[in-house]
């Protein structure tokens, strides 16, 4: 497990975190919900008793000598948040409560019929009660209050969600720009102490050039020692330009990797066929590169290519062709493969499964073509045993920065 994975795990925890939250709220908001249409439902239970009172004594008070019905008034007239209709044995309503926004009294019947309708569908409760020699069948919904208690878990797992989504969002933005000012100085720094070791040797080789004169063959071996002392200094000048606005330059894609080419394959075992599209078979595709900077990403790809085939027995291909607004380069070789659930993690820092270097090519890589070239950089295709394609897509007209 590379050293990306381990550290991984607190996305787990946030998760688990939330999830627990969640699932406390939802128990909790049904408590609350439950013990609320409880005490509804006494509600209702005391509301029908006093209209049941009510209907013993006439409905007025002032008719009955013998008992006193203003506390039941009261109970029917404090009922102002469950809705009530009261129905006959023939599905006929017969009165109703707290039905709609305006007044009881303006509700046509049409509209009572369609509360109705919406009550059954929602299966509200009923109670049967015995009035006299006629039975009452009353009706009664969920209040405003239960209702919005029971949209309540879906705000809050919304709102949660959303906490989650802006904290790691923000997590993992801080992160990357503490992983960048990481390479970033790592990169300048070693960029600053290779100069001067490559300025000493430069010295030390001049010096040589002129003890040996008379020496052709040490002299051949000094030219030499010249053109990869050459190449550390582009390698310091690559280190260099990390972090900084690099200028793009119009350049024909076909005759840049080309020198990529030439260069790799100078340096790749005898066994190891290079098969990539001629400059002078091709008609000029230009595009917007940083040399030294392009170089590396290509350069990177085709090092891992050959480390992939054993030995460098094996045969890398570049294919180059246009698509949309995108120059596209496909790479692709006859190694080993890289599984499809490591596609992406491929570009992760500190991924490797080689036993040396740091796993930041790639890395580095898809950072020089998003961000300094506007670019993508991907892997196409890739199974065990069967080799790997890289796409390099270049744009053809760059946004001016």
């Amino acid at each position: 497990m590379d050293i990306y994975s381990r550290k991984s795990y607190w996305k787990w925890y946030l998760a688990a975190g939330g999830a627990l939250i969640v699932i406390l709220s939802l128990v909790y908001t049904r408590y609350l919900g439950e013990q609320l249409a409880a005490r509804e439902k006494q509600q209702v239970e005391q509301y029908l008793e006093a209209q049941r009172t009510l209907a013993t004594s006439g409905g007025d008070p002032y008719q009955s000598f013998y008992c006193d019905i203003s506390f039941q008034l009261k109970v029917v007239q404090s009922n102002t948040t469950v809705p009530i209709l009261l129905l006959n044995e023939r599905g006929g309503i017969d009165g109703y409560t707290n039905i709609g926004e305006d007044e009881n009294d303006s509700i046509s019947t049409e509209a009572l019929q369609l509360v109705y309708k919406r009550m059954l569908r929602e299966k509200a409760d009923t109670i049967h009660v015995k009035v006299g020699d006629d039975l009452q069948i009353v009706m009664y919904g969920k209040s405003k209050l239960i209702q919005l208690l029971e949209w309540y878990p879906y705000v809050q797992l919304f709102l949660i969600a959303v906490f989650i989504a802006f904290g790691y969002a923000g997590f993992s933005a801080s992160r990357r720009v503490e992983q960048n000012k990481v390479w970033l100085g790592m990169a300048k720094e070693t960029a600053h102490q290779l100069g001067t070791p490559i300025t000493a040797i430069l010295g030390w080789i001049e010096t040589l050039k002129e003890v040996t004169e008379d020496r052709p063959d040490t002299q051949e071996m000094l030219v030499e020692l010249r053109n990869d002392v050459t190449r550390l200094e582009l390698v310091a000048d690559r280190f260099s330009k990390i972090g900084a606005t690099p200028e793009l330059l119009p350049i024909n894609l076909y005759e840049q990797l080309e020198v990529c080419r030439g260069y790799m394959q100078r340096r790749a075992p005898r066994k190891t066929v290079f098969d990539f599209p001629k400059p002078t078979e091709n008609d000029p595709l230009i595009v917007f590169l940083n040399r030294p900077l392009f170089d590396w990403v290509i350069e990177n790809l085709l090092r891992n290519a050959i480390d992939a085939m054993e030995s460098g027995d094996g045969k890398i291909t570049a294919q180059v062709y246009q698509e949309s607004r995108w120059a596209c380069i496909d790479l692709t070789d006859t190694g080993k493969g890289i599984p499809s659930s490591k596609h992406s993690t491929v570009f992760k820092p500190g991924y490797s499964t080689k036993t040396r270097g740091w796993g930041l090519g790639l890395s580095l890589a898809r950072r020089i073509m998003v961000e300094y070239h506007q670019g993508r950089i991907f892997v196409k295709r890739s199974e065990p045993g069967k080799g790997t394609t890289f796409t390099v897509k270049l744009p053809l007209n760059p946004k001016r920065r």
